[in-house]
This record gives C-alpha cells, sequence and structure tokens, in this order.
C-alpha cells in the first residue's frame, strides 16, 4: 500500500500535474493541504475517473484539506475536535478518515507567521488540539499516521542552515516541543530517504533560487503509530515533481507500507 502527502499549493493551479503524478506514482492514498478551493469547486469527478474517492474540507480561500483514496473511504471526519480557532474562525486545516487497512489524518497546521505574533500563539494551541484528537487513535492497534505540512522544521537538520531561520517561526523551541508532545502520543517519525542530496527537504521557497540551490526544509512529516511505523518497507521525498513549470513549492512524501 502506497501512502503519500502532498501540500499543492492550491489544486487548481496544480490539477493538472496532480492527475499525472496520481497515474505515474501508483499512490493508493493522498493527504492534501492547501486545496485552496472550496468544497464544491473540488475536482471530485476528475479524480473520480482515475478511481479515487474525496474527502474534502474546504472553503476556497488559503487553507483547505483533502483525504484521496482508491482503497476504500469511511468514517471521514471534516474539522479538528477542540480546534482553537483564528481570530474567531474554525479554520479547515484537519480531516481524518479511514482507507482499507489504515486511518489517516491530513493536516495543515498553522503557519505562525512570527514568534510576536497572535497566530503563532494559535499554531501552539493547534498543536495541543491534535494531540488531543489523535491520542486514542495514536495508542490503538490499527495502523494509523498523521500525514501533512506541519509547518515545523524537527530539528536543525531539517532546514539548510540553521542561522538562516533563527529567530523565525519553524524552529523556535516551543514549535519543536510541540512535535516531541505530539511523537509522546504514541506517534514516530517516519524519515523519508531524499532522492538526490544528504537531506530529504520538503519544501523549497520560489523565490532566490531556493530549489535549484537546494535551500530546503523538512516541513512536511509522517508520524505513524508503532503498528504504522512497523509495516513501513520504504519513504522518500519525491524531488522531481517539484521540478518544472507550474510545480508546487512542496514536494510529495511517499511512504510505501506492508499491511
Amino acid at each position: 500500500m502506497r501512502i503519500a502527502t502532498w501540500n499543492v499549493n492550491s489544486i487548481t493551479a496544480r490539477l493538472p500535474r496532480l492527475l499525472a503524478w496520481l497515474e505515474s506514482s501508483g499512490t493508493d492514498v493522498l493527504c492534501l493541504q492547501e486545496a485552496k478551493v472550496a468544497e464544491e469547486q473540488f475536482p471530485v469527478g476528475e479524480l473520480r475517473e482515475l478511481g479515487y474517492e474525496t474527502a474534502v474540507h474546504a472553503t476556497g480561500r488559503w487553507n483547505g484539506v483533502a483525504v484521496l483514496s482508491r482503497v476504500g473511504l469511511e468514517d471521514v471526519v471534516k474539522g479538528l475536535p477542540g480546534d482553537p480557532g483564528y481570530d474567531g474562525v474554525t479554520e479547515p486545516r484537519g480531516i481524518s478518515a479511514t482507507c482499507g487497512p489504515v486511518r489517516v489524518w491530513s493536516v495543515y497546521v498553522p503557519n505562525g507567521r512570527e514568534v510576536e505574533h497572535p497566530h503563532y500563539a494559535y499554531k501552539l494551541q493547534w498543536f495541543e488540539a491534535l494531540k488531543a484528537a489523535v491520542a486514542g487513535d495514536a495508542g490503538g492497534s490499527r495502523p494509523f499516521a498523521v500525514l501533512g505540512d506541519y509547518n515545523v522544521a524537527p530539528t536543525d537538520d531539517d532546514v539548510y542552515d540553521p542561522a538562516v531561520f533563527e529567530g523565525s517561526t519553524h524552529v523556535t523551541p516551543a514549535e519543536r516541543a510541540a512535535l516531541a508532545a505530539l511523537r509522546e502520543a504514541g506517534l514516530n517519525d517516519v524519515v523519508p530517504r531524499p532522492l538526490k542530496y544528504d537531506h530529504p527537504y520538503t519544501y523549497w521557497d520560489y523565490r532566490q533560487l531556493c530549489f535549484p540551490k537546494n535551500r530546503g526544509m523538512r516541513i512536511d512529516l509522517v508520524y505513524g503509530n508503532a503498528p504504522f511505523a512497523k509495516a513501513v518497507k520504504d519513504a522518500y521525498v519525491d524531488r522531481e515533481e517539484r521540478k518544472g513549470k507550474g510545480a508546487s513549492d512542496h514536494a510529495p512524501v511517499v511512504v510505501d507500507l506492508d499491511v
């Protein structure tokens, strides 16, 4: 079984590439983030033609998450229980579903913007709600994973130059402590292998030639419980999908399971 996560940075802009990638990659389940469309605009028909069922939680603004599956799609939960919301609005940042033998969450963790910004406090609160929401499945016997854009690099090795990010979000001790707390709920960081270079970065800014210079970050993560981690046979970053015209600034992270 092949499971992947991908921040597509607008499914409308990325649809031809998404459909081609699904056909070529053999992916059974895709957790998708930053759809940037309303649910009624999601390309359900095009995905159905490829054999995928879809579960979508989106409002048409900057967020939006989905699970695509060709191995079944059941027990869908839209939204994060206990979501703290931001500025009075509950954003579409989480969706979960059972896909065959595996249950998954697709998450798009708040960016945080700046350390002194209210969005940063919201980000940390959101992590607390996520930990509470997944604790039961994390400790269960069924393979379970939380996949998505976490907007946090777990360690200094997960950014191309720690000095560049000093004092910024995505690398602060509080954010990394939130990741550690999530792992303590019973989840393991499934670290992918890079297909080029030494580090499996998953995001490269569009600006300043960051991708060709490999100035990246590993912020798209797969956190799986013990049964999930035990079933992992391979994991990699599909860096090729970040290349070329019309690419997302994130690359897919792919995990192969023996389940």
